[in-house]
């Protein structure tokens, strides 16, 4: 049965899978434009599904099969700016003299033409609502601050996800204040994981494939799955903290659909998985991302992400981009006070050891110390010089290089290209490009 004509005038939605950001969204609109109707998507998230069917009575929704698509003047959708990630409303895109309301958080440009937009790159849409909220004085109650802070903390991984603004913390703080429970949100957001979700993790697990791209490690869990299947993601996620790797992608085979689901999740920023799922046809934020494909070879799309992860790797921060040169060196033949003499000029505690224009080791202060007589500093550099070098390749990423320090305990690194050394990166050139500024 639908709606009475005068009540789907405007009405107010949001992307297919609904999450509670989606969710969030599309209320916080509702109390903007308290004319509009929530419609929610028949596919939602499990958690979702779960907190609507308990609040039910405070939540109201409509369903796309519940509006007469002829009679809708006014459409606003929240966190989303495809017409494919919508459901039920192809009809209102050839709409002629249709107004579009887009909230989104999303960076990239879709194919929603709307009339007006709040379209930011943001941790979470329902930050650039709680704005609005706050700008036209809307009273809100302490159960749609719960629901609010439920979807800024799935997008934003409680604060955590690189994508995450401070707007999304004052945010965040603002929807505390107005008594949002977190004891409720802890519940509302863990995910869910039964029988299904264990016997398609212990499958990926059976054969794990990693492989490293551009210098980070990456796995794929391929596997054929029967019928619908919740909670993939959560899945994938686990995928990719017992492997340890930088990130994973879970590629499930229906077959008798003739589809792939691709889910990704990352914990680094140099792979953005939103990125490399719009690339195919889905989305997402840099963490985690999702596309459905007409493709039913999971192997052509494990070489399609490993080769678009190649390419997109070029626009990336790397090494060579941080690093210092030309780098100051001495030959291995070198007498040590004329390294002392060096190292007191330049005021740095190392240099790079060059022999035959090849990197052959490293001489540091701290090497002094197996100086026992003076007539020891006329030796050649060769003689106490640390020969276990590390080195970095140029295309390296900028935490790949701290890894390194961390691991060895190393403040200096030389970039080395085909065995010639091309510069040097210090923990003061990281510091410099994760903080933008010195340590002091």
């Amino acid at each position: 049965m639908q709606c009475n004509h005068e009540l789907i005038m405007r009405i107010i939605t949001t992307h297919k899978n609904t999450d509670f950001d989606a969710l969030a969204s599309t209320f916080a609109a509702a109390i903007l434009l308290p004319d509009a109707i929530p419609v929610i998507p028949k596919s939602i998230n499990p958690n979702v599904k779960a907190f609507l069917s308990i609040h039910k009575d405070v939540f109201k929704t409509y369903s796309p099969a519940e509006i007469d698509n002829d009679q809708v003047t006014t459409l606003i959708v929240v966190d989303t700016n495809k017409w494919d990630r919508l459901d039920g409303f192809d009809q209102l895109k050839k709409k002629k003299d249709l107004e579009v309301i887009l909230w989104d958080h999303h960076p990239d440009n879709g194919d929603i033409e709307a009339t007006s937009k709040c379209q930011e790159e943001m941790g979470a849409t329902v930050t650039l609502m709680v704005r609005n909220l706050i700008k036209e004085k809307k009273i809100i109650t302490p159960v749609q601050a719960t629901l609010f802070l439920a979807g800024l903390y799935e997008d934003t991984g409680h604060l955590t996800f690189s994508a995450t603004k401070a707007e999304d913390a004052m945010a965040a703080a603002y929807l505390l204040e107005r008594k949002a429970d977190l004891g409720i949100i802890s519940t509302i957001l863990r995910p869910a994981y039964g029988e299904r979700q264990k016997d398609i993790l212990f499958q990926m697990l059976q054969a794990p494939k990693r492989t490293k791209v551009n210098g980070y490690s990456i796995s794929f869990g391929k596997l054929d799955i029967e019928g619908h299947v919740d909670s993939l993601a959560v899945v994938v996620g686990m995928y990719r903290e017992i492997l340890n790797v930088d990130a994973a992608f879970g590629v499930f085979g229906i077959k008798d659909q003739g589809k792939c689901i691709v889910i990704g999740r990352s914990n680094i920023d140099m792979i953005n998985i939103g990125t490399v799922m719009q690339r195919m046809g889905g989305g997402g934020h840099p963490a985690a991302g999702s596309v459905l494909l007409n493709e039913t070879d999971k192997d052509a799309v494990e070489k399609n992400i490993t080769d678009f992860i190649k390419r997109g790797q070029l626009s990336a921060p790397q090494v060579s981009d941080l690093m210092s040169f030309p780098v100051v060196t001495i030959a291995a033949d070198a007498k040590m006070k004329i390294v002392a003499m060096l190292l007191r000029e330049k005021g740095c505690t190392g240099v790079p050891v060059i022999e035959d224009d090849k990197l052959v080791g490293i001489i540091s202060r701290r090497d002094f110390r197996k100086i026992k007589k003076e007539s020891q500093l006329e030796s050649p550099v060769k003689a106490f010089m640390s020969t276990n070098v590390i080195s970095i390749e140029p295309g390296i990423s900028p935490i790949q290089a701290v890894r390194l320090m961390v691991k060895y305990d190393i403040g200096r690194i030389p970039v080395v290209d085909n065995g010639h050394i091309i510069g040097i990166i210090t923990r003061s050139d990281v510091m410099l490009y994760f903080y933008d500024t010195l340590p002091n």
